[in-house]
């Protein structure tokens, strides 16, 4: 199992990371091309504006995972350290709550747009498909905070404070995560 969330951890990783070379390199070569040749390419900010959509989402996920997302701490770093669990974990209820209403509303936005079919201007891609991002981001964050979850309160995996340098490879070494 925890080969999988690695491989998932790994993924997640790599198409966020080729999702922002895209819309960087797409825009650069937009401005370049305005600039210079006075020609604009239609279909590139249509692409990078997708792409830097499914960046922020896929990489909410990923922040999730890394238990990097922005919360108000002072007053749990006051509490004993149980509490502080306790009351985060209550916090993480309410978050996947919201998460499964957004990825049921987001479905039938989905089912809504493929019975409607709205097509993206410049590229004319079905923005049914495009809109997938939803309901996969709001349930892989879900399935992210569960993760989090179990590793902190059953594995006793300790998070570092998301404000210190080298987040990501203090978390990615944790002892539950190479196993």
């Amino acid at each position: 199992m925890f080969k999988l969330l690695k491989q998932m951890d790994k993924l997640e990783n790599y198409v966020c990371q080729l999702l922002l070379c895209l819309f960087v390199v797409l825009l650069f070569a937009q401005v370049i091309f305005r600039v210079f040749f006075s020609y604009g390419i239609p279909w590139s900010e249509e692409l990078s504006r997708f792409a830097f959509v499914w960046f922020v989402f896929l990489g909410a996920s990923y922040a999730a995972r890394l238990s990097a997302h922005n919360r108000v701490t002072f007053h749990l770093r006051m509490m004993p350290y149980k509490m502080r669990n306790a009351v985060e974990l209550l916090g993480d209820i309410f978050w996947i709550a919201f998460n499964t209403l957004m990825t049921l509303k987001s479905i039938e936005v989905i089912d809504s747009m493929m019975e409607f079919t709205y097509f993206s201007p410049a590229l004319d891609w079905s923005m049914a498909y495009l809109y997938m991002i939803f309901p996969i981001s709001f349930t892989l964050t879900s399935l992210r905070i569960i993760q989090v979850n179990y590793l902190k309160l059953v594995c006793g995996v300790k998070f570092d404070d998301v404000d210190e340098p080298n987040l990501e490879e203090n978390v990615m070494s944790t002892p539950a995560s190479k196993e």
